[in-house]
């Protein structure tokens, strides 16, 4: 973390790129790299460097939306979304150990103070004022930038409200960062059950042997672990990339939870693919790896509509009160309604 790569000049000095003019596209959107994932891209090439590298393109974009999800919207007091009844979306961290390019929030990531103890505390009263909140997902930023302290006392804050069941947090550091992930953080998050953590792996390389230790780490401690991974164009919009990522999470105890089409994030919209590409790959996913692989592709719809469930046609065909379906090798099978 103190040797982060900030600006196109210092990150010149590892790869070939106009500094000067990559400086318009970050004095826009703030650039972050620490030397681990810096290192890692480097030797793996265009598929992560893409994530990290600043792109002339962010500022060329007239689809995105600064807010596409309507985040703010629905935001009662500061850092809480509350769009669906039972669960809170709150954020405790605007840093990251790295700035992917493509983050649904990069209006606050690198331009936002840090979140204080009192917009913490606020955040906290709300959720204890509103009995029908029974999750709270933690997220940012990177809930794991903030000390081992001050997690351990926003956890045990939340799990002090009496009405809240689960506690989730959302955090990439195990992919970016894995050497966050220690025996003393997981010693704390454990006492806090049930917590569950959502990771963020975009492609097969990141799961370096550093990354598969800190998965280790969560899940020896008996923490239930998912991944959300973004459809990427150019990254992993192929299903053989997507089938090496399932099945390494799989193995490494972590399950393929969200396959998210991207959003329509303002200077994000080169990462986006079209949603028949997303159909095509889940549908050759589909028999291809086992079903705990997996994951749901969804789309969350912009405006706050919240996440949509995205699935290939597989019925082609109704008639005579009998179904049509066609199988993942797309074999048409005949199935019998009921009376």
């Amino acid at each position: 973390m103190q040797d982060m790569v900030e600006s196109p000049a210092e990150l010149a000095q590892y790869i070939n790129i106009d500094a000067e003019m990559l400086k318009i596209v970050t004095d826009k959107y703030p650039m972050r790299i620490n030397r681990y994932f810096l290192d890692l891209a480097i030797g793996t090439g265009a598929a992560l460097l893409r994530q990290i590298v600043p792109d002339m393109q962010e500022i060329a974009d007239p689809f995105g939306m600064i807010d596409p999800l309507g985040e703010d919207q629905d935001s009662p007091v500061p850092n809480i979304t509350h769009r669906y009844p039972d669960r809170v979306l709150f954020l405790i961290s605007h840093a990251c150990a790295v700035n992917c390019r493509f983050c649904t929030r990069k209006r606050k990531i690198g331009h936002w103070a840090p979140i204080t103890d009192h917009e913490i505390e606020r955040g906290i009263e709300y959720i204890r004022s509103d009995k029908r909140i029974s999750d709270v997902l933690i997220s940012g930023g990177d809930p794991l930038m903030l000390s081992d302290d001050r997690i351990d006392w926003i956890l045990a804050a939340i799990r002090r409200v009496s009405h809240v069941e689960t506690i989730r947090i959302g955090t990439r550091m195990p992919s970016t960062l894995p050497y966050r992930i220690t025996p003393e953080l997981v010693d704390r998050l454990k006492r806090y059950a049930p917590l569950f953590i959502n990771m963020h792996f975009n492609h097969p390389a990141e799961l370096t042997a550093q990354a598969c230790e800190a998965i280790s780490l969560l899940a020896d401690a008996g923490i239930p672990l998912g991944c959300q991974t973004v459809l990427l164009r150019g990254i992993n919009d192929d299903a053989e990339t997507l089938k090496r990522l399932f099945r390494l999470l799989l193995r490494n105890r972590v399950r393929p939870y969200y396959l998210l089409q991207g959003d329509l994030t303002q200077g994000a919209n080169h990462f986006r693919t079209r949603v028949e590409k997303g159909l095509d790959i889940m549908g050759k996913l589909r028999g291809d790896v086992t079903g705990m692989a997996v994951p749901h592709y969804v789309i969350d719809l912009p405006g706050g509509g919240g996440k949509v469930p995205l699935v290939p046609e597989y019925i082609v065909g109704d008639k005579d009160n009998v179904l049509e379906i066609r199988n993942y090798c797309g074999r048409i099978c005949s199935y019998p309604q009921v009376e």
